[in-house]
């Protein structure tokens, strides 16, 4: 047993030397033998050496093995291309009794994309010996039988090929027997038991032989069965065939009980020694007693099961016809049935992925390999060739890579957001008749890239808001579609600052939900619209944007009450003197200009008389707030008349002011009007409120008095008029044309200010000048008072300039 190991060591170890020198690379194809059961990481060969590929390039090249087999006996090293043993290989296991074995698979390279067919053939060695079925056979031969005569043997089984089958028998030496070796189709060898000497059962009733079978491998192996023979007396004739060779021929698939052929068998001897019974020999293997059966009286061989072309495309069947002798003088005839299996085309084409890469990028070039693809046919001849194609309107071809073998690429640009998953419909047919197909389909998912900015519903956008809002509080929502995916299709909103003002002090924006808040209260009265640039950006590693505009409108609010900037107003009240010999029905007593700060039907204005000391005297155009008289002053009239009126604007809700107007009727000479005020008032008459009014008219006066004053001296300057004359009276005048003399008086308050009315002033004549003079009365009072030069002038026609300053 030992010699026999050394031996099968130095066998494995001579053909692994072979396949290190022999290899060959023809037309990007390479083959090497190995021999079966070598170890694992044995080596087989180098294959970038032996297709002449750089070493150092393997790994840029992405040197990959394409295999068909689940199961991966080889392996190749990706760094260095050195094909290796990667699980034990049994040749019997593998390819069973096939003459060849052969291991393939493919080698592929990148940059540029190569493909190379490798043949790895396996060698058998002699690692199995023969073997019988049975340890022990029986044979009965009739005494009678004549020598010449001949007996099948049971044949062992050596699952090796080749010579390290079984190429001989033996038996063990005897006067009586002998062994005739035959070969059948298959190149298997048979035994059948030759009688050389006549039998004489007196003599010798039973043999015990031992039969061996002996391969041919080296060394050689063997193995042993006992063979039994009992020599029986009577029946002299054996059945015998009218073939001894039968042939039939059937298209594969055939219903069951299909006949096959009819055997017959003579026998010479009469009665029931010639009657015949048909049936499989004993070398008819389980195998084929399911596919056939034979009719023990008719001798039909129908079929029993499948016939697959595909499987096998011829059956031996051994078959003998037994005489009814009795059991121990029974003779047999023995014959052979070949039935041969007629190929039609009953196999669709068979479409493998070998290698498939389920997603390709959508900036994929044209020409990038999405999956290797082998076709096969289990059919012959024509049945069995196949031609492929796709299915059309899609951005992907076949090419060829060899025989039956195709690399699925894409033939044009892909874009994800058109088409996102492409079932690419694989359609392979044979040339039979009729032919037969199948379609294969393969799902491609096209990857995103970030090639889509984010795009806004508008490209600007205006909000209308209402002054006054609350701060914090969402104003708006701007949306931007990205129609990448994932992270390139995650859309972030950010307000750009301006150049011009700081948008970031009046609005926020929630970053992933594009809502615009508010960061402060809005005043339409200081500021009526802002633009704000709103910027869309996604979340690829190189983020694509795009921006919108923002226009914020301001909308006024009724949050401002009117404004009394006429007369000058103090704590709501003003004072206005008139003159009654001065006065005429419809004079213009004093015009009350009101302002509001909101714009449209909120500032829309309207007066209203709601108190007056004599409502006979005054009347209120509710439009442009003029008070005019509504007669003509008489001297019985109460010297201080209150006016109290409403301004109100046309909001909704209305906001309004109220204005008290204090008019003082003065008489037409000075002298008189103090000393009507000098008079004791009387307890009656008194109270807080006229303490009040004289203050506030006091205050008033002198205010005025020193506006007045500041006027004419900045007006004395510019006219270069030189004042030389300082008099106790203290004047400084601005004669008029006239020379004449005029009795001074103290203006009236309306004198200085200027009424104005939809952007209009009061016309003044050139011929009318004032003189600022220092009453000769003062001495009754600390108050110095303004005499106008014209006491007959009437108020309504003097323009005194603008005021607006002294408010």
């Amino acid at each position: 047993m030992a010699s026999v190991l050394n031996n099968r060591a130095s066998f494995i170890l001579f053909w692994s030397l072979y396949s290190l020198m022999v290899s060959d690379l023809v037309s990007g194809q390479i083959r090497y033998s190995i021999p079966e059961e070598l170890e694992q990481d044995a080596f087989i060969g180098n294959i970038a050496e032996d297709l002449g590929l750089d070493v150092h390039r393997l790994s840029a090249r992405k040197l990959r093995m394409v295999s068909d087999d689940l199961k991966r006996y080889l392996e190749v090293n990706m760094l260095n291309g050195i094909l290796f043993v990667n699980e034990r290989i049994d040749r019997e296991k593998l390819c069973g009794q096939s003459s060849t074995c052969f291991i393939s698979f493919d080698v592929s390279v990148e940059n540029p994309l190569e493909m190379y067919r490798v043949e790895v053939e396996i060698l058998d060695i002699n690692d199995n010996s023969p073997s019988f079925p049975k340890g022990r056979f029986t044979l009965q031969i009739f005494e009678l039988v004549a020598p010449g005569t001949s007996f099948p043997l049971e044949s062992a089984h050596d699952p090796d090929v080749g010579i390290n089958t079984i190429s001989t028998y033996q038996i063990s030496p005897n006067e009586h027997f002998g062994l005739k070796i035959e070969t059948r189709s298959d190149g298997a060898k048979t035994a059948e038991l030759v009688l050389q000497k006549a039998l004489d059962r007196e003599q010798q009733s039973t043999f015990q032989l031992a039969l061996t079978a002996i391969d041919g491998g080296i060394p050689h192996r063997s193995g042993t069965a006992q063979v039994f023979i009992t020599v029986l007396d009577a029946n002299d004739n054996a059945p015998v065939f009218s073939e001894k060779i039968y042939r039939a021929n059937l298209l594969e698939n055939p219903p069951k009980d299909t006949l096959v052929i009819r055997i017959q068998a003579d026998d010479l001897d009469e009665r029931q020694n010639g009657e015949v019974t048909y049936s499989f020999s004993d070398r008819v293997s389980a195998k084929v007693r399911k596919l056939f059966n034979v009719d023990p009286v008719t001798g039909e061989v129908r079929v029993q099961g499948v016939l697959d072309y595909e499987e096998s495309n011829m059956y031996e069947l051994d078959v003998q016809a037994v005489d009814n002798a009795p059991q121990a003088m029974a003779l047999v005839g023995y014959a052979k049935v070949f039935v041969g299996i007629i190929d039609i085309n009953d196999n669709a084409p068979d479409v493998k992925l070998t290698s498939l890469s389920g997603m390709v990028a959508e900036d994929a070039i044209p020409g990038t390999v999405i999956a290797l693809i082998t076709v096969s046919d289990r059919d012959s001849g024509k049945n069995g060739q196949v031609d492929c194609q796709l299915a059309r309107n899609v951005p992907f071809k076949l090419l060829t890579s060899s025989k039956y073998r195709y690399k699925l690429v894409t033939s044009d640009t892909l874009d994800r957001e058109t088409v996102a998953l492409y079932n690419v419909s694989i359609l392979a047919w044979d040339e039979g008749s009729p032919p037969l197909s199948t379609t294969k389909i393969i799902s491609v998912t096209v990857s995103d890239v970030n090639d889509n900015a984010p795009q806004f519903t508008q490209s600007s956008y205006n909000v209308y808001l209402t002054e006054n809002n609350s701060p914090g509080a969402s104003i708006f929502t701007v949306e931007a579609v990205d129609r990448d995916l994932n992270q390139n299709g995650e859309v972030s909103y950010f307000v750009l600052e301006s150049n011009w003002h700081n948008t970031s002090a009046y609005v926020s924006i929630n970053s992933k939900s594009g809502n615009l808040y508010a960061l402060r209260s809005f005043d339409y009265e200081k500021l009526k619209h802002f633009q704000i640039h709103i910027q869309a950006r996604d979340g690829g590693v190189l983020s694509l944007n795009s921006i919108a505009t923002l226009n914020a409108i301001i909308l006024d609010q009724n949050d401002n009450a009117p404004v009394v900037v006429s007369p000058i107003t103090w704590n709501n009240s003003a004072n206005v003197e008139i003159a009654p010999q001065s006065t005429y029905p419809g004079y213009t007593v004093t015009k009350v200009i009101a302002t509001d700060a909101d714009s449209g039907q909120n500032a829309r204005l309207s007066y209203k008389l709601m108190d007056c000391t004599d409502p006979s005297l005054f009347k209120l155009d509710p439009l442009t707030g003029e008070i005019t008289t509504t007669r003509s002053i008489f001297d019985v009239d109460v010297a201080f008349q209150r006016v109290v009126l409403l301004v109100k604007d046309n909001g909704q809700p209305s906001l309004s002011t109220t204005l008290t107007i204090l008019f003082q009727i003065l008489d037409n000479v000075t002298e008189q009007f103090f000393e009507r005020n000098e008079q004791p008032v009387t307890v009656e008459y008194f109270s807080h409120l006229n303490l009040y009014l004289i203050i506030g008219l006091g205050t008033t006066s002198l205010i005025f008095l020193v506006i007045i004053t500041c006027l004419v001296t900045i007006k004395c300057k510019q006219d270069s008029t030189i004042i030389r004359d300082y008099n106790t009276s203290a004047c400084c005048c601005l004669r008029p044309q006239s020379s004449d003399s005029a009795v001074y008086r103290r203006p009236t308050a309306k004198e200085y200010l200027n009424y104005t009315g939809g952007g209009e002033t009061l016309p003044v004549p050139d011929k009318y000048n004032f003189r600022v003079c220092l009453s000769p009365e003062s001495s009754k009072s600390e108050f110095l008072f303004l005499k106008a030069c014209n006491p007959t002038l009437p108020l309504g026609d003097v323009n005194v300039g603008d005021t607006s300053n002294y408010q």
